[in-house]
């Protein structure tokens, strides 16, 4: 291992033996702060079609599937891939739909399933269908928390409480599915403490698999108002990457680390402007991640 922590691609290398590539998928799902059976006009940070694919031009499901395959064969000469539903709650929706698009998504080279959602969206009814496909697919299920803090989750407008995460986690672990859990470092008001108290939340719930992104302020979103008015600021490249770094120390060594950073199409992207190359975000948490790691081995 040539990182100091367990990334996903490595971690599904090791699963299939070679590059595993993920197709995003538009299904047509909605969130319940957006539809008013929360809220209405979504999470404060959130334009949903930064999200949608490059390659979607209103297909069904198997049609998204094979137009995202092929663009991947080309560039990288893939075989197997997973199935990402990704765009909104995926699982906020009537299990029999849920039952239809999961499963036109079962195309021969699939060789797993991500389905992206909230806490709020997952009952048994969901896990028990997540459970059949896993017996056919290798499958995730990533939920985003963001934060930990209720005061924030209530401000930047989720719909839901930290503790409904984890009740999420719990009854996916009960069904034997994998959680991945989304956070965000920056959001308004928290401080440092704040963001290793997710952290070490996380750790305390845990689970299987983590992504970090930076508070990215979007255009045609609440937050870019707030940012205009001079109410959020975002933090630095060191700023965001020490408390990536630090945030890793915490989380258990075993935590497969899908993501480092968010990324956004740069035509929606207001600030910053530095996750615009996740790569250079990357090397930098990594090297902040080593120099802890030494410290510690020395404190031994």
């Amino acid at each position: 291992m040539d990182k100091p922590y367990i990334t996903l691609s490595e971690f599904l290398k090791g699963r299939f033996g070679e590059k595993v590539f993920k197709v995003s998928l538009e299904a047509g799902f909605t969130c319940p702060n957006r539809d008013g059976s929360k809220g209405t006009g979504g999470c404060i940070y959130c334009n949903s079609e930064t999200l949608v694919p490059l390659s979607y031009t209103g297909e069904d499901i198997k049609g998204q599937i094979l137009a995202g395959m092929e663009k991947v064969r080309r560039r990288h000469n893939a075989n197997k891939f997973i199935a990402y539903f990704q765009i909104n709650s995926n699982t906020y929706a009537p299990i029999d739909y849920l039952k239809k698009v999961y499963r036109e998504a079962l195309l021969p080279d699939i060789v797993g399933l991500a389905v992206s959602t909230r806490p709020d969206c997952v009952d048994y009814e969901v896990l028990d269908l997540l459970k059949e496909l896993k017996k056919e697919r290798f499958l995730w299920l990533e939920l985003g928390l963001q934060t930990a803090n209720d005061s924030t989750l209530l401000s930047i407008n989720r719909g839901h409480t930290a503790s409904e995460f984890k009740d999420a986690v719990e009854k996916a672990r009960r069904s034997g599915i994998d959680v991945c859990a989304h956070v965000i470092i920056g959001l308004p008001d928290e401080t440092r403490d704040d963001m290793l108290g997710t952290a070490r939340f996380l750790a305390d719930s845990r689970v299987w698999g983590v992504k970090f992104h930076q508070l990215q302020v979007l255009k045609d979103t609440p937050l870019l108002k707030l940012y205009e008015e001079g109410k959020v600021k975002t933090l630095s490249l060191d700023e965001y990457a020490s408390i990536v770094a630090d945030s890793l120390m915490i989380l258990p060594p075993s935590t497969v680390i899908h993501r480092l950073s968010g990324d956004a199409p740069l035509k929606y992207l207001v600030a910053p402007r530095w996750g615009a190359n996740k790569f250079i975000v990357a090397e930098q948490i990594e090297r902040l991640l080593k120099l802890r790691i030494e410290v510690n081995s020395e404190k031994v």
